[in-house]
């Protein structure tokens, strides 16, 4: 499992901890690469803490907001980004995991993306598909580094692609103010979730997609914005046709 190069890394676009204006008014454009357009979430949950309780419900709650989401107004709005041969529809979640080995305090994105490997070679989750993602969520007081930065520092959550063919996104627990964003814990996560979610289904591979060279993704240019879909609190995403967060 290696490691994209440094060149590729700089396109990764973590959650920012605020939202701020737009420094020029966004625009979107397809780059030629890959899409989800029938997303397949597999919620991975690192460590015994979610065994446990008030946490296990949480898990169980992140599992009922995929299934909901999945096929929701949300989704639904992202039909703008269709290209020729790739439209975006619903997706679903196909698997949830909870892996009882903790994880050590600090963990770095090389040591997740070899987390998810040995569950992708040991058939605890389902395969890598088109469409697959992979959403990691880690325990409270675990510290995620990635290119030098730290979660609660720099970022609440991000996504990536291996070898532009796995796609995943990992979700720090929401124990800072940073990444608290004045909602509750389980808000922060629905939050950071649908950010990270309608990226990747627009953005598998971070700047072959749908992207903007000044604002990033479709999420990060309505950072910390919000709105209710159903029960749940998400994130805005940017619409090119409205020329607006929505």
């Amino acid at each position: 499992m290696s490691r994209r190069q440094p060149i590729d890394i700089i396109r990764i676009v973590p959650m920012r901890l605020a939202g701020a204006a737009p420094p020029t008014t966004p625009q979107l454009t397809y780059r030629g690469g890959a899409l989800l357009t029938a997303v397949e979430v597999t919620t991975i949950f690192w460590g015994a803490w979610w065994k446990q309780a008030p946490q296990s419900t949480t898990a169980s709650e992140l599992n009922a907001f995929f299934d909901y989401i999945l096929t929701s107004a949300l989704i639904d709005q992202l039909a703008e980004y269709d290209v020729a041969g790739m439209k975006i529809g619903h997706g679903s979640r196909v698997a949830t995991l909870t892996v009882a080995q903790s994880p050590a305090t600090t963990v770095d994105d090389t040591a997740i993306r070899s987390f998810l490997d040995a569950q992708l070679k040991a058939g605890s989750v389902p395969a890598a598909g088109k469409n697959s993602l992979y959403f990691i969520y880690l325990p409270s007081g675990v510290t995620v580094t990635m290119s030098g930065q730290a979660s609660c520092q720099a970022f609440c959550g991000y996504h990536d692609a291996i070898n532009e063919a796995t796609f995943y996104a990992v979700e720090p627990y929401p124990d800072c103010q940073g990444c608290l964003g004045g909602a509750s814990e389980f808000d922060a996560l629905t939050i950071t979730s649908s950010h990270e979610l309608c990226e990747a289904v627009t953005d598998p591979v971070p700047g072959q997609g749908w992207y903007d060279d000044a604002n990033g993704e479709i999420g990060d240019i309505c950072a910390w914005q919000t709105k209710k879909v159903g029960a749940y609190t998400v994130q805005l995403e940017w619409s090119n046709a409205a020329n607006a967060c929505k």
